[in-house]
């Protein structure tokens, strides 16, 4: 059996131990796309072995690389990716939802596939829980947490831009961890006139106020600019946490997660002839596949 395996979009911690897994199982039999799906078109296919992923398990990043690729979502993307794809048994993509459209456009081609949530956003619709948001939002706490003493010692308030692109759940988690005084999801969370008087209440007890902010929302230097309209004497910075949220090292429960989703799929791989999800929903490990009437179904994993 010939499987190909691609990462796709932004990266996410854990990504990398999934890849080790799959290599202990199909090691010379398992190929890597340089890229995720820009590799697939190109056919810049290799075999996995080259990547050295015995270094990089347990790193956040993806050894194999990974991109954005607008050209799959064209005809002549889709034919050359098609055409590259066929030439293995199984076809295995680690992503977020655009990723998982991508997946289910090849499987719906003929492709044999396998999809395997990955993404720090955790908006992939068949999960409850993609790979990196554990780290994701535990990046985000620590974050303020190690900037927070240094904003209160100067007297200053502090938003911290989340990201999350067009999914609220990190904010919504790291607000839970971490309670601050303002909450902004969407625009119908921007209120100056409340914002302003949670942060003059901190100042008065000699505290420091949190506004956590999602990404894509509005710019920090417009909301300091507002605040600072209402009452000067307020003093805000900000920290965008961004990439930090990807790059810093898979937590413990990250990696306990990732190998769970790659134990799953590898189960699978060889019992089903369908093409299928790997999926976490009501704190279990599942599959969800297409049979040959085109039936959605789900089965569960225990540990």
């Amino acid at each position: 059996m010939r499987v190909l395996v691609l990462t796709s979009g932004g990266d996410a911690p854990g990504m990398n131990m999934v890849l080790f897994q799959l290599y202990k199982k199909f090691k010379k039999n398992l190929f890597a796309c340089r890229a995720g799906f820009r590799g697939l078109i190109d056919n810049d296919i290799h075999p996995i072995g080259e990547f050295d992923l015995a270094k990089q398990a347990k790193k956040a990043g993806s050894a194999i690389k990974t991109s954005r690729c607008l050209e799959f979502k064209s005809n002549e993307g889709l034919q050359k990716a098609l055409a590259n794809a066929k030439n293995f048994d199984v076809v295995i993509v680690l992503g977020g939802s655009g990723s998982y459209r991508g997946c289910c456009e090849l499987a719906e081609k003929g492709v044999r596939t396998v999809f395997i949530p990955a993404t720090i956003d955790n908006d992939v619709i068949i999960s409850d829980y993609s790979l990196g948001y554990h780290t994701a939002v535990n990046a985000c706490v620590t974050t303020i947490k190690n900037v927070m003493p240094s904003m209160e010692s100067l007297g200053r308030s502090c938003i911290f831009e989340v990201m999350g692109r067009y999914c609220s759940r990190i904010a919504k988690c790291v607000n839970h961890k971490y309670p601050s005084d303002c909450l902004i999801t969407n625009k119908k969370d921007i209120d100056y006139k409340k914002m302003v008087a949670s942060l003059q209440k901190k100042h008065s007890q000699g505290k420091s106020g949190v506004i956590v902010l999602k990404e894509n929302i509005i710019k920090t230097k417009t909301i300091i600019k507002n605040i600072n309209k209402l009452d000067p004497s307020l003093e805000v910075k900000a920290v965008t946490v961004g990439y930090l949220q990807r790059g810093s090292k898979p937590t413990l429960i990250e990696l306990e997660y990732a190998k769970s989703f790659a134990k799953l799929a590898i189960k699978f791989i060889q019992k089903f002839k369908f093409s299928f999800a790997v999926s976490y929903k009501e704190s279990g490990f599942k599959i969800v596949y297409r049979n040959e009437d085109g039936e959605m179904k789900r089965l569960a994993f225990k540990k």
